[in-house]
């Protein structure tokens, strides 16, 4: 069985007898950004920025994408997606958006893609996923918790995609947001870019279950240990099916939503809203 210590994550193959210290090293991986624990057939991937409220870097992106790609292999048969702190996420870490303002339009481009990719991961990973939603979950933190299979939270959860607050566009969000809701809920939810509790995200369904405080770690098991219970090759049969119902219409519009993001980037307006956010003041919008 697989175990963790903090940040690292001890993979399920004994150690030999003979040559202990290589063994070591090759399967004891460290991540500066999230934290990888294997319970038995459980994989929980917790985001660990709790003094940034879990906000997500590119190296978040990238050890992300890591974890998800290794996690079949792994033989774990439930993916659960966490927050350190009291935030679940609170999406793209804008502090370091900002110091990357002069980047060319590639180095944009790059950055759109690598979300795409990862909430592509997250959608097609073989294995049910879980999202245990305790706190905020904002902008890309929402759609991190709305791409999993099931998105459990508890009263405190808050959800929004304030993206166009800060002369943004909810690109990738606004994808699997239209998977979930109709074309009037989906543009209330990104024009306005207001904050909505658990409540109505479940009446929306973007939740499927409120858990009563301090109950998510044991739902999140009972949950699991359901699914674990399923014929594997049934449940990953049954998500490719589903995802595949949608393939076309979902890489057509990740293209755009790459192309919107990419674009968004560019303009005045998002240089406007990252610095008024950080400064704590009103934005001054382009006419």
């Amino acid at each position: 069985m697989g175990g963790a210590i903090g940040k690292y994550r001890l993979l399920a193959n004994p150690p030999p007898l003979k040559g202990y210290a290589g063994w070591l090293e090759k399967n004891l991986k460290s991540y500066a950004t999230i934290a990888v624990a294997d319970d038995g057939p459980v994989r929980t991937v917790t985001l660990e920025r709790p003094e940034r409220r879990n906000a997500i870097t590119s190296e978040m992106q990238l050890e992300l994408l890591e974890a998800l790609e290794d996690a079949p292999a792994s033989g774990c048969r439930v993916l659960v997606l966490a927050g350190a702190g009291d935030s679940f996420c609170a999406g793209l870490d804008l502090s370091a958006i900002q110091a990357g303002e002069t980047a060319a339009t590639e180095e944009h481009r790059a950055g759109a893609e690598r979300i795409a990719r990862l909430f592509l991961a997250l959608y097609q990973l073989p294995v049910p996923t879980i999202a245990a939603v305790h706190g905020p979950a904002i902008a890309g933190g929402a759609g991190l918790a709305i791409v999993c299979d099931f998105t459990l939270a508890t009263p405190a959860a808050k959800f929004g995609f304030t993206e166009v607050r800060i002369g943004f566009v909810p690109a990738l969000v606004s994808v699997f947001l239209a998977l979930h809701v109709g074309h009037k809920r989906s543009l209330d939810l990104l024009l306005t870019g207001r904050i909505f509790d658990a409540e109505e995200a479940m009446e929306l369904g973007l939740v499927n279950e409120i858990v009563a405080p301090g109950q998510l770690p044991q739902r999140v098991k009972a949950l699991a240990e359901t699914l674990i219970a399923n014929s594997p090759q049934s449940l990953a049969a049954t998500k490719r099916l589903v995802a595949g119902q949608n393939a076309d219409w979902l890489h057509a519009a990740i293209a755009r939503a790459v192309e919107a993001g990419t674009q968004a980037r560019n303009t005045a307006d998002f240089r406007e809203g990252i610095a008024a956010f950080l400064e704590k003041r009103k934005p001054k919008w382009s006419k």
